[in-house]
C-alpha cells in the first residue's frame, strides 16, 4: 500500500507535458474591452482575427478610424486581422505583429501558451517598452 502511495506522490511531482505551438489555435478572450480573437494557422505561421468586442456588440459596423494609414480607415473592425507574421519557436510564436485598433498602431509581438487555456501576448513598441496581456480560451 505504501508503494502505491509513493508512486502517486512521485507522479504528482512529474513535470507538466510541454505545450505545443498549436496550443495557441482557438478562440480567445482578451483582457481589454471583452474582445474575442480567433487564432488559426496561416501557412507555417498563426494569424488572428477580431471576432467581437464590447464596442462591436453595440455597433457591429465600426470602422478602423484610428489607423495610421488613411486609406485603411474605412475597413470594418469585425473580422480584422490583428495578429500575423509569427515564426514557431520552442513552445512560442515570435517575430510577429499585433495591431491595436484603439490607437491605430502595429507592434512587434510574441505569443506564448501558458497552459491549454491561457496565452501570454506581448506587444512592444521596441524592447523593453512592452505590454503583456493574458488571454483566456473561450469554450
Amino acid at each position: 500500500m505504501s508503494l502505491l502511495l509513493l508512486g502517486a506522490l512521485l507522479a504528482g511531482l512529474a513535470p507538466a507535458p510541454a505545450l505545443s505551438n498549436d496550443t495557441a489555435i482557438g478562440t480567445w478572450k482578451t483582457e481589454t474591452r471583452n474582445g474575442v480573437v480567433e487564432i488559426q494557422r496561416c501557412g507555417p505561421s498563426i494569424c488572428g482575427r477580431l471576432v467581437t468586442s464590447e464596442l462591436l456588440r453595440t455597433n457591429p459596423g465600426l470602422k478602423d478610424v484610428k489607423n495610421a494609414e488613411p486609406s485603411l480607415r474605412n475597413r470594418p473592425l469585425k473580422g480584422l486581422m490583428i495578429i500575423s507574421g509569427f515564426s514557431a519557436g520552442d513552445g512560442e510564436w515570435t517575430g510577429g505583429k499585433i495591431y491595436n485598433a484603439d490607437d491605430g498602431k502595429t507592434y512587434t509581438a510574441k505569443v506564448t501558451p501558458i497552459d491549454s487555456d491561457h496565452l501570454k501576448i506581448r506587444g512592444c513598441v521596441f524592447f523593453p517598452l512592452c505590454k503583456t496581456q493574458t488571454w483566456t480560451r473561450v469554450r
